[in-house]
């Protein structure tokens, strides 16, 4: 055990979360003297109101670990219970609210942020989804000084992953998170013990991404069918991607397409959208410069993943409706 290790308050509430709270437990460096995690409250008229929990919380209770429920950390009540702590630094990944500069001035060492992409590059809320999303062979994890911009601090320090190819953004997350998880114990030590400091990013290279809306995964055939691949790796866990096919009697039905590959093919003569071919290799359809062969779907209301095959014994597309359907359009 380590000599007066670094006492650290640890925010979190995602999946990537996890791991990182894992390695400061198990860390000799640093002891764990307070967890949080948000506590979102859903409100919607035509229900009761209830508390809505986090991957975090549901982890804690797992391994028997207290964990405060925090609607916000913006006020005295949570500054106190964060001074009563002792907290030497303040620990933060994937908590899910903006620190303000009365908390961020309370750490002696500071507040350390874990973020899932090598800054300037995919500051803001999804860093992991867009590193998929646009195909990148590496990324990976930045822990930097919190200050009031937003993901705008200094890095302590970065450490690279290559993606795995097809690789969904939800199991990037997590590998992200267990290699912050194996290394923050050690960058914690050098900050509060040795004096380590964060080194300003560069201007170049900035980029932000937003959080991800329910729409982005509609599919647009307009476009690359790489992209296409790789929206489905990066949407997977939610919100999937989505599109209309034709079926019977001028009707369309959605589907979820979990499986697809890129096809090189000279589309010419062809418009994005259009089916140019179907049956047991899948559905083949065009997109710009190339097509997309679906290989497997969930149906509406569907519950598990079927090939696009057995989906067209049980839906067969007309074959008067060579095109997907524009998603605008009902059933």
């Amino acid at each position: 055990m380590t000599d007066n290790p670094v006492k650290v308050y640890f925010l979190g509430s995602g999946a990537i979360s996890i791991p990182v709270l894992d390695g400061l437990l198990r860390s000799e460096e640093v002891k764990v003297v307070g967890v949080g995690s948000q506590c979102k409250i859903q409100k919607d008229a035509s229900k009761p109101i209830r508390t809505m929990t986090t991957p975090l919380i549901k982890h804690c209770d797992e391994i028997g670990l207290e964990v405060d429920k925090l609607a916000t950390v913006n006020n005295e009540a949570y500054h106190q219970r964060f001074k009563d702590s002792g907290a030497e630094i303040l620990v933060v990944a994937s908590f899910g609210q903006i620190l303000k500069p009365a908390l961020l001035a309370l750490p002696q060492f500071g507040c350390l942020n874990v973020h899932a992409s090598l800054l300037p590059k995919y500051r803001g809320a999804a860093p992991v989804i867009a590193a998929v999303l646009n195909g990148d062979a590496v990324t990976g994890v930045t822990f930097m000084e919190m200050e009031a911009g937003l993901d705008t601090g200094g890095s302590y320090e970065m450490l690279e992953l290559e993606i795995e190819k097809g690789e969904t953004a939800a199991d990037l997350e997590m590998r992200l998170g267990e290699l912050a998880g194996q290394n923050i114990g050690r960058v914690i030590w050098d900050i509060a013990r040795n004096n380590k400091k964060p080194t300003p990013q560069p201007s170049e290279g900035v980029s932000y991404v937003g959080k991800v809306k329910k729409e982005d995964g509609i599919v647009n055939w307009d476009c690359n069918a790489e992209r296409i691949v790789n929206m489905i790796s990066a949407y997977a866990a939610w919100p999937s991607v989505c599109a209309r096919i034709p079926a019977r009697n001028g009707k369309t039905k959605v589907i979820k397409i979990t499986k697809a590959k890129c096809i090189e093919l000279n589309c010419k003569g062809s418009k994005p959208g259009d089916i140019l071919a179907f049956g047991k290799d899948g559905i083949l359809v065009a997109c710009r410069g190339s097509a997309l062969r679906i290989e497997e779907l969930t149906p509406t209301g569907g519950k598990g993943h079927m090939t696009a095959s057995d989906y067209l014994r049980g839906s067969p597309i007309p074959p008067d409706c060579p095109r997907m359907c524009d998603f605008a359009s009902g059933d």
